[in-house]
């Protein structure tokens, strides 16, 4: 017969099907985050750098013009006095400037992504997913939990739907940053960056640094107030220097916050929580599995080292523009996956009226049909018209 054999129907694809766009590119510039990278990936910030340049003039702006006041101010009558205070505040300036661009810029502890699909159920190690089992087949179930042993306690464990995987204990995903971070503290809008287990040491130094800036900058600008008018606190004590009044009054509000937040923080190290178990009252009612003495504690998140990064985003990556299922979805809007959609054979290029006219000479015969795998006994009805008419444009 003059007709198409399933055979032919199957070795002819579209043209855009054969040779799909595929280019190498980093890893970093293809991550499905909301990240900002620099330097080629080396460093990563949040979705809004803009805080990170407000925290730093909020920290550097003031500190500098103590440091430019004290400096104005020596002289030679007690010359190792002002320059030992000088000193001082420019090498805490320092300090904190360090600390925060350390925090804002390193990884806090990214959790790579599924891409793949994975059908064998492995350990926690590899974040396994079977998300995509789901989608094909609308009726399949998967646990949205998963308990694991940690320290002799029961511990859940959550899937995430945006990540494709079972987190590992402690991880959480952040909404702003669009990532699963292992030991989820928070995240800082101050400085633009996730919270996590590679960079929570540095943010206490950040924080405790902070504080003691503000506590020696306020102390300093009252003791030269004092000195220099040789008065009680008046209020022409207050209007003598602007300068330094000022900063006092801004060191004083400023303390509150950062202090407080130090000795939280501080509380949390020693009772080894994070700031998300603690606002979500996880070990309210029960004993926390993570818990092992004020000493260990200390130990285990202070001077435990750096974690190793689970994401090396200056890797290459093969990029897959098209694939012949994806290309069809992005083109069509409809998923050839879900069984509850039926395939535009029209919309293809495909001719069926042969196909239709045999289906109604079989009277209450109902075949259900494939695109791309058609039944045997259809091969001498279907006409399939030139395959040029799969080409690109004529798609469109």
């Amino acid at each position: 017969m003059g007709g198409m054999k399933n055979q032919d129907f199957v070795a002819a694809p579209p043209k855009w099907v054969d040779s799909p766009a595929v280019k190498k590119r980093r890893l970093y510039q293809v991550w499905k985050g909301r990240n900002n990278f620099f330097c080629g990936g080396r460093l990563i910030i949040g979705p809004d750098s803009r805080s990170v340049v407000l925290t730093t003039l909020m920290i550097g702006g003031p500190a500098l013009a103590f440091c430019t006041k004290m400096f104005l101010r020596i002289s030679t009558v007690d010359c190792f006095y002002e320059h030992a205070v000088l000193i001082m505040g420019l090498v805490l300036t320092f300090l904190d400037l360090t600390f925060l661009f350390m925090t804002s810029t390193r990884n806090p502890g990214i959790i790579p992504r599924n891409t793949m699909p994975v059908l064998e159920n492995t350990s926690l190690d590899s974040f396994p997913s079977i998300e995509w089992i789901a989608n094909a087949t609308p009726g399949l179930t998967l646990p949205r939990t998963k308990d694991v042993i940690v320290n002799g306690h029961t511990v859940k464990v959550k899937y995430c739907d945006t990540c494709l995987l079972y987190r590992p204990p402690r991880a959480s995903h952040c909404s702003t940053c669009n990532n699963c971070i292992q030991r989820f503290d928070h995240h800082c809008p101050w400085l633009n960056q996730c919270i996590g287990v590679r960079n929570y040491g540095t943010f206490i130094l950040f924080i405790s640094t902070s504080t003691i800036l503000c506590l020696y900058v306020f102390t300093f600008s009252l003791l030269n107030v004092l000195k220099e008018t040789g008065q009680t606190w008046t209020w022409r004590v207050m209007t003598g220097d602007v300068v330094l009044v000022f900063l006092m009054v801004y060191c004083f509000i400023t303390v509150w916050f950062v202090g407080g937040l130090s000795l939280f923080h501080y509380y949390l190290i020693i009772t080894n929580q994070t700031t998300y178990e603690n606002f979500r009252c996880l070990y309210g009612h029960k004993e926390n599995p993570y818990n092992r003495g004020v000493m260990k504690n200390v130990k285990e998140i202070l001077f435990s080292g750096m974690v190793p990064s689970l994401v090396n985003f200056r890797e290459w990556v093969t990029e897959e523009v098209e694939t012949f299922p994806e290309s069809i979805n992005k083109r069509f809007g409809w998923d050839i996956t879900k069984s509850n959609k039926k395939v535009d054979l029209l919309e293809l290029g495909i001719n069926i009226n042969g196909f239709e006219d045999s289906v109604k000479d079989r009277g209450s015969k109902t075949t259900t049909y494939d695109p791309f795998l058609l039944p045997i006994d259809q091969d001498e009805t279907l006409s399939v018209q030139d395959p040029t008419a799969y080409d690109d444009e004529k798609i469109r």
